[in-house]
């Protein structure tokens, strides 16, 4: 048990050790009262024309009532909270393995959990391992040459191994804390304990995701890439097996951990009669400036102070009525495609551990509701998502180029202006177009209303040479699986929607989150 004494505002440039003794004189504490002293977390706070960071300190104290008593007395002190390892405790007999359905963040997390609980898992995933599929991607992002089963949708890792492997998550779940240890064990960096907006960058995550693959297979498990999951057979409401096109696995539980781009997957599970039932997500366009640009509207004088990190934003407006916001936010990064399905151009944005390249973006996305693509299926959100992403693939030549217009046209309302100082980092080419001739009349100008606002917080938000690359439509799942309170799918006993895919998650985090509760429900019912 611990304390954690929050808003400890310091200096830019103090030492930890002069934070920890500065904390603990403020909370009364003397050296002989603490058996352990360290940051929790730390952020940068530039309100008010200045810099300086706001520290969570954490202390244990050699007397725990003492804890309690500091805990009560301080309104914004908190007892850390206890995060245990989930266990089996289940009573029932599993005749076979648990199978994984998916090796993204929620599927990996969850037969993480379950190996080392001695399930041993089956793991399916229907892209390839990691070295292939980084093969894979490459070839597309160089020659156009995309491959519909391995991609940045699918493969070891998930669509989260190529992204800026970001941390954060409105979640407020404990069971976050449990992730980024994991995370850390399986390579990434401390550092993703401590800062308030942890990331961890794709290419220290791809070793990390391969760290916790092997994990899972000494502990008993197996993993299976190249193999989708075609097919599902139950009877009496129980699951009997999965069916792949390799062949059929008999199994009474599995975890659906199919991501938000398994198009496939969620209509065969519709022809299965499984609920499924629309939900909102968001679809828009990457927005891209000069990184440096970005640190001074951000930093402004003190861009320049040693160690600062590459400024982020998080931006909301609500010009109308719905939300536009921006979306999976890559300092240093770069815009990349996304697409999994042919003759479909999806965005999406990256960045390395360094966040060191020339350019910032983010998706700048406006809700969608279930009202905008009114349809007799629960399957409309996809289809409306697959409109978009073929117009932007004919609008970008038909080679799986992008589309692109700057910001100054964009406002305007014209097209063909090509940016003075922003090159686009789309590595397979780009063409200009107007957006507002072929995007819905809603989500343009939602954006174009939004900027202002934005603006104000930013000031490179009303640089005209700013590079709008589209179309952003894989945000979040367009669709909920249904599921009861004790994970199970509402139609089939034993099957576990789980994850972005199943409409439970929005992120790494939040994701991850979800496949241990999954994992957890398996271990609450069954004995190995």
């Amino acid at each position: 048990m611990s304390i954690i004494i929050p808003n400890n505002r310091m200096p830019y440039g103090m030492s930890d050790h002069e934070v920890i003794s500065k904390a603990a004189r403020a909370a009364g504490l003397k050296r002989a009262d603490i058996s352990y002293s360290g940051i929790f977390r730390e952020s940068l706070d530039l309100r008010h024309g200045s810099i300086s960071k706001l520290y969570s300190v954490e202390f244990e104290l050699m007397r725990k009532e003492d804890e309690q008593k500091l805990a009560d007395s301080n309104p914004a002190a908190y007892l850390k909270p206890s995060v245990q390892f989930p266990t089996a405790n289940g009573t029932l007999p599993l005749s076979a393995p648990p199978v994984v359905v998916g090796f993204g963040p929620a599927g990996m997390f969850a037969a993480l959990i379950l190996a080392e609980n001695g399930f041993k898992p089956i793991v399916i995933e229907r892209g390839s391992k990691m070295d292939d599929r980084d093969r894979k991607v490459q070839e597309f992002f160089e020659r156009g040459r995309l491959d519909t089963a391995t991609n940045i949708q699918f493969g070891e890792g998930g669509a989260g191994t190529y992204s800026d492997g970001k941390l954060t998550s409105r979640i407020n779940d404990p069971l976050c804390m449990l992730v980024l240890d994991l995370l850390k064990t399986h390579g990434a960096p401390e550092s993703i304990l401590r800062i308030a907006k942890p990331h961890i960058g794709t290419d220290l995550l791809k070793n990390i995701v391969v760290s916790i693959r092997k994990r899972i297979e000494e502990l008993g498990g197996r993993v299976m890439f190249d193999t989708a999951m075609t097919g599902i057979k139950f009877s009496d409401g129980k699951l009997r097996s999965i069916v792949t096109h390799k062949g059929v696995i008999d199994t009474e539980t599995a975890v659906l951990a199919v991501g938000h781009s398994a198009r496939d997957t969620v209509c065969m599970l519709h022809r299965n009669s499984f609920a499924i039932e629309p939900k909102a997500f968001s679809v828009g366009l990457r927005i891209e400036h000069l990184q440096q640009d970005l640190n001074f509207s951000a930093y402004g004088r003190h861009m320049d102070l040693p160690n600062i990190p590459q400024a982020e934003y998080n931006l909301s407006a609500k010009p109308y009525d719905r939300g536009c916001y921006s979306f999976c936010m890559c300092p240093g990064g770069y815009v990349i495609p996304a697409a999994s399905e042919e003759g479909g151009v999806v965005t999406n944005g990256m960045s390395l551990h360094s966040r060191s390249g020339k350019n910032a973006n983010s998706a700048i996305c406006v809700s969608v509701l279930p009202s905008d693509f009114a349809s007799d299926s629960p399957l409309g959100g996809i289809d409306f998502q697959r409109q978009l992403e073929r117009r932007a693939y004919l609008e970008g030549g038909s080679d799986y180029s992008a589309p692109v217009q700057t910001v100054g046209d964009f406002i305007n309302g014209t097209a063909g202006s090509v940016s003075k100082t922003v090159i686009p980092s789309y590595p397979i080419g780009t063409k200009p177009t107007d957006f507002s001739r072929w995007l819905p009349e809603f989500v343009t100008d939602s954006i174009r209303a939004s900027m202002p606002f934005f603006a104000r917080r930013l000031a490179c938000f009303g640089s005209k040479d700013a590079i709008f690359t589209g179309v952003e439509t894989r945000t979040s799942s367009p669709v909920r699986i249904t599921r009861n309170e004790n994970f199970d799918s509402i139609n089939v006993q034993g099957v576990i929607p789980c994850g972005e895919g199943a409409g439970y998650a929005g992120g790494i985090m939040s994701a991850a989150v979800d496949g241990i509760k999954a994992a957890t429900a398996i271990l609450n019912k069954y004995k190995v």
